[in-house]
């Protein structure tokens, strides 16, 4: 009985402190001074960092847009540009965030947040990037914006993170060029799938994809020849086999071989009748 007591009073307590509190960051929020607003402001996006709470750093984000146009020009200013840019994308707004860090780029160019703010705002658009099969302007855009930060800062802090960023995005869009034409070969279209796997081999030179791409070059080229109309197979049944050389080529131990050396048979039994 005196424990379930204990337990009712101090979740009493806590709901008290709760309203209290809520009460006075109502207060706070139509307070006409901009001072507490500023210190409370901070204080809750510390807090929310630290303990990674959303609900804190939502609290901070509302003061921080009340009060970011009310010091602009004043010293705090730079720091308030800078807190409002960074709740943002703590937030995982990455739509506003790359918004916010440009404008403090343009603001304080000579800012020593600047190269934080530049890495936080290419970032952003990493995060932006949405599955491979998906529309790819925000891959692009990350790629773009994080190679303007490698540019810029050749020793910063964060380029081990930014490259990684970047090569994750490079393999996005390889993905879907590759997936694009393996579709092409898997619905029996040859001819555009030889098409496209020659442009990926020759757009992406150090893709993990490049030895697939080989082999399906192959084997479409290989589809298109043993089902073409006489006139025609000859001619096709000699590409396929170029294609063959290809990729022994680069891939003399490769896993498709065991494949590749079955059509080859085949290419070479079909090419004895002409």
């Amino acid at each position: 009985m005196f424990l379930r007591i204990m337990k009712k009073g101090i979740l009493g307590l806590g709901l008290l402190m709760l309203t209290l509190s809520c009460s006075e960051y109502q207060k706070l929020l139509k307070n006409k001074e901009t001072a507490p607003k500023y210190t409370a402001a901070e204080e809750l996006y510390n807090e929310g960092k630290e303990e990674d709470s959303n609900k804190k750093l939502r609290k901070a984000l509302r003061l921080l847009e009340q009060i970011e146009p009310e010091f602009r020009g004043k010293p705090q200013g730079e720091r308030l540009v800078f807190l409002l840019a960074d709740t943002y994308y703590q937030l995982e707004d990455y739509y506003n965030s790359p918004f916010q860090f440009e404008r403090f780029i343009q603001l304080y160019p000579n800012s020593q947040k600047a190269e934080e703010a530049s890495f936080k705002s290419a970032a952003s658009y990493y995060y932006r990037s949405p599955r491979y099969d998906l529309d790819q302007t925000d891959t692009n855009k990350g790629i773009e914006e994080l190679q303007t930060y490698l540019n810029k800062y050749p020793e910063g802090e964060f380029n081990e993170a930014a490259n990684e960023m970047a090569t994750e995005l490079r393999i996005k869009l390889e993905k879907k060029a590759y997936e694009i034409a393996k579709q092409y070969h898997h619905t029996e279209y040859y001819k555009a799938a030889i098409a496209s796997f020659n442009n990926f081999i020759a757009d992406y030179p150090g893709s993990p994809f490049r030895e697939a791409a080989y082999y399906y070059r192959f084997d479409s080229a290989y589809k298109l020849a043993i089902n073409s109309y006489q006139v025609l197979m000859e001619e096709r049944l000699k590409e396929a086999k170029e294609f063959y050389k290809s990729y022994k080529k680069y891939y003399p131990e490769g896993e498709y071989i065991p494949q590749l050396e079955d059509s080859l048979s085949e290419i070479d039994k079909r090419l004895q009748n002409f």
